[in-house]
């Protein structure tokens, strides 16, 4: 691929991007709190996470082994902090999942479908697009990679602590409904996914590419319109212990 089909391939990705942050402001991603039989068949949450998000981690790891750029120190650590998320999220998260939830099959596929062309996007950026001398050894020096690293880390910590907060909100047979709390809870009702917006601007950040850009704007529109239902729900069901002036959707004090 070509450096200019390579942006064409980001305009379109972009485009999307932008129609799937209107239509889920107008429906529901099935999964999760939004569960619902109409997206088709199911499996169990577990399995479900895993088919999902296992294929990005391979696919990067692909991308990185097939490149002529696969002993580049930078570009090996960018690949190191892209994969620790979804050495996380595919294999770690699942295993930490309680319940007896499911996930539709059509969820799962969409998913699949993203996070590959999102591999694409940005190990293909790295690995193959990117000009071969972008990434020297003092880029590691470099207050964007600094900053970067510092912001993904954070918010990777933000995201776990938070589902952590969420997975330990019941005990064992209770069914009963709680608002989170704690963490950055206190500023936003979805920290889970503030956490992981600001991992992905830190990535951007550290590779100061356009396909980072472009993976933060689909996070955003992928966990926005989200967040602004989760909100909805828990404004309406804990009414008395909900702080409107002070709780916001998924970026603190502003959404």
């Amino acid at each position: 691929m070509t450096q200019h089909s390579f942006y064409i391939f980001l305009s379109i990705m972009t485009a999307v991007a932008v129609i799937v942050f209107i239509c889920l402001y107008f429906v529901d991603a099935g999964y999760g709190k939004f569960y619902n039989r109409k997206w088709g068949p199911s499996v169990n949450n577990r399995l479900g996470w895993v088919l999902m998000e296992a294929p990005v981690f391979i696919a990067m790891l692909c991308l990185w082994y097939f490149s002529g750029r696969r002993t580049d120190v930078v570009r090996v650590i960018m690949l190191i902090i892209f994969e620790t998320h979804y050495l996380h999220r595919s294999f770690i998260f699942p295993i930490l999942i309680r319940g007896k939830g499911v996930m539709p099959l059509s969820i799962i596929l969409m998913g699949v479908i993203f996070n590959t062309l999102n591999a694409f996007m940005q190990g293909g950026w790295i690995f193959y697009i990117s000009p071969s001398s972008l990434y020297g050894i003092e880029w590691l020096s470099d207050a964007r990679f600094i900053a970067g690293t510092v912001l993904f880390t954070l918010g990777m910590f933000v995201n776990i602590q938070s589902d952590s907060i969420i997975r330990n909100l019941r005990k064992p047979g209770d069914n009963s409904h709680y608002l989170p709390k704690g963490g950055m809870f206190r500023y936003v009702t979805s920290a889970n996914y503030f956490g992981e917006l600001l991992e992905w601007t830190g990535f951007a950040i550290l590779t100061w590419s356009l396909s980072g850009l472009v993976f933060v704007i689909w996070t955003f529109a992928n966990l926005a319109p989200r967040a602004a239902r989760i909100y909805d729900r828990y404004r309406t069901e804990f009414a008395s212990d909900f702080d409107t002036a002070r709780l916001k959707r998924i970026i603190p004090f502003i959404y």
